[in-house]
């Protein structure tokens, strides 16, 4: 056996054990519950309270939801109180558990200290960085925005801003207790360069990396913190698309986003949304980025709008 023979054998084994491991990954995703099982106490072992930002509806309604069904007591966090009011009756209905009301507008400067002192007394086990805002429903490029200067505000402080505060907030305790969960809310647009939404698309890509470097910080500790990506949920972000097998119901997508918890620091929280990340990064940038795109991407948005409203 010559020296370029043995150098073909060594990169065919390579290719086999690298796509071997590449399919080992993917299948541990089909079965969440076999690779990453929870224990029934799981949740409440992590602590007494779970708090969520922006749970008035969809995907934070749904955690706040699920976490209560697992037998924590739940903070709900948004800016309106009488939705508030009426999501913290049907949790207790429900479920049983006490929940605690703070309304708050996070697309406004300063409203953290007063959340921290609304919360300096709960043993918190759980966090849900869930609320965040688009610039616009209707996909648009960057400076065609209207009040630019206010919008950038608005979703650095609700998108960045809230989930780094939020972690500053409750991460200490966590820490000095060694042991908690950090679910950071992102989405599947922050897979790629993404225009049209492209300040949206950017602020969940810090959401992403920021879970990841705080991860790698904390993980000794005890503590689990995950970007969470999803791409289609039925909520009103995303002009209530009915529910299939690629557009989740907001329960369903929470449901299987729970059994991915312990499935590293970043997850798109569904199978069907596993896939669609993967074939979203085989497509060609510039296929995705060219102008008949993004005019396509507007005039199909305009159509769901108009055929929800």
């Amino acid at each position: 056996m010559d020296l370029m023979e043995l150098f073909f054998i060594s990169l065919g084994s390579a290719v086999v054990v690298y796509y071997g491991v590449k399919l080992l990954l993917f299948t541990r995703m089909l079965f969440p519950n076999l690779w990453f099982p929870l224990s029934k106490t799981f949740f409440t072992s992590m602590g007494e309270w779970a708090v969520v930002t922006g749970a008035s509806e969809g995907i934070g309604r749904s955690y706040a939801f699920a976490l209560a069904e697992q037998g924590m007591s739940v903070v709900i966090m948004s800016r309106t109180k009488a939705t508030l009011d009426q999501v913290a009756k049907e949790i207790g209905d429900k479920t049983g558990q006490r929940v605690k009301v703070i309304v708050t507008d996070f697309t406004q400067e300063n409203v953290f200290s007063e959340i921290e002192g609304q919360l300096k007394d709960l043993n918190i086990g759980i966090l849900v960085n869930n609320v965040g805002m688009l610039p616009s429903f209707i996909p648009s490029k960057f400076l065609d925005f209207a009040e630019l200067d206010q919008t950038i505000t608005k979703v650095i402080n609700c998108n960045v801003k809230t989930m780094a505060k939020m972690s500053k907030i409750i991460l200490p305790g966590m820490e000095n207790r060694g042991k908690g969960v950090i679910l950071n809310i992102s989405s599947g647009v922050a897979f790629i360069p993404f225009p049209m939404y492209t300040l949206y698309a950017a602020s969940k890509v810090f959401v992403e990396r920021f879970s990841q470097g705080l991860q790698a910080e904390y993980k000794d500790k005890g503590i689990i913190i995950q970007a969470v990506s999803p791409f289609g949920v039925s909520t009103r972000m995303a002009a209530y698309q009915k529910s299939n097998l690629v557009t989740l119901s907001p329960e369903d997508f929470v449901k299987s986003s729970l059994q991915y918890i312990r499935a590293g620091d970043k997850t798109p929280g569904s199978i069907y949304h596993i896939v669609l990340g993967w074939l979203l990064q085989t497509i060609p940038l510039k296929v995705l980025h060219a102008e008949s795109m993004q005019h396509g991407l507007k005039d199909y948005v305009k159509k769901r709008a108009a055929e929800s409203s």
